[in-house]
């Protein structure tokens, strides 16, 4: 007797997600960064639809502070899909006067703008990406079908019941919805759903030799739009990336991890979410991610 195994109900409500949003919206587009989570989006739709093409886009919205490991990563993934890549560019919108660049240097808060811009542009009316209610708590109160109103905006009491996994993507003129597939997967399910499908991953996953700061306990990579400050020291120290965002705001965690089974491994005896561990900018107050979603974030 066929018993269905956690990833196979995992990866058939996904590929059911996939399947609706096709069925039911115009013009859908996937949200890929060339990050495991968007990587792992990307293998689930082209099950989805196979043996025909995925039939939507890609689209990136690009800070400018990316790795450059996993921008070479996400364009031979696009192209090995035989998807359009759309790329969304923040320092075009700086250098257009759409934004402004943040004292800071973080460009996460920025990002909202142009993906709002690209979407009414491109008039999108579905954009898939890959959250996971496990990452953060703001992402813990959205529904996998998360509708925005017409400018873009995410209102958590403003959302629609999703009782018997009945989705509803009905839109307005200007609306749209987000829709995350990923959302009932932990991280554990992620890399145990990549052992299990053998996906390729930027190398910056596993554990290498990197040059790095010690900045208020996190690890932080030397980098081009992260140069050591005066009085920092920096040191080479063997590393992996838990989540992958800009090099601005995105620090390693020190591991032994290089193979998939090492990874399961380290993040099945972690208690430290990988956002809580890696990502400067969501310390930057207790309801940030809240804030951004709020205007229109991802």
């Amino acid at each position: 007797m066929h018993t269905e195994s956690h990833l196979d109900i995992l990866e058939s409500e996904a590929i059911y997600i996939f399947r609706e949003v096709a069925a039911e919206c115009e013009r859908p587009v996937l949200l890929f960064s060339g990050g495991k989570d968007s990587i792992v989006l990307v293998h689930l739709a082209q099950k989805a639809f196979w043996p025909a093409r995925i039939p939507f886009g890609l689209m990136h919205v690009d800070t400018g502070h990316n790795f450059q490991e996993v921008l070479d990563f996400r364009d031979a993934t696009a192209s090995r899909a035989g998807a359009q890549l759309i790329v969304a560019s923040v320092q075009d919108g700086i250098d257009r006067g759409l934004v402004t660049e943040p004292p800071s240097g973080m460009r996460n808060a920025i990002q909202t703008p142009v993906l709002l811009e690209a979407a009414d542009k491109y008039r999108f009316d579905a954009l898939f990406g890959g959250a996971r209610r496990d990452e953060e708590k703001a992402r813990a109160k959205e529904r996998v079908f998360s509708f925005r109103d017409e400018f873009g905006q995410w209102d958590p009491k403003n959302q629609r019941p999703e009782l018997w996994s009945l989705y509803n993507a009905r839109v307005a003129p200007g609306e749209s919805i987000r829709v995350f597939p990923l959302s009932n997967w932990t991280e554990l399910d992620v890399w145990h759903y990549i052992g299990r499908e053998n996906i390729a991953l930027p190398d910056i996953y596993f554990a290498h030799e990197r040059e790095v700061v010690d900045r208020g306990g996190m690890l932080y990579g030397v980098h081009e739009v992260l140069p050591a400050r005066p009085g920092e020291t920096p040191f080479t120290a063997r590393v992996r990336y838990r989540t992958v965002g800009d090099a601005s705001c995105t620090a390693a965690v020190r591991s032994d991890a290089v193979t998939v089974e090492d990874v399961i491994a380290e993040v099945a005896a972690t208690r430290i979410t990988e956002r809580g561990a890696t990502r400067g900018d969501d310390r930057v107050s207790e309801a940030a991610m809240e804030d951004r979603k709020r205007e229109g974030y991802f």
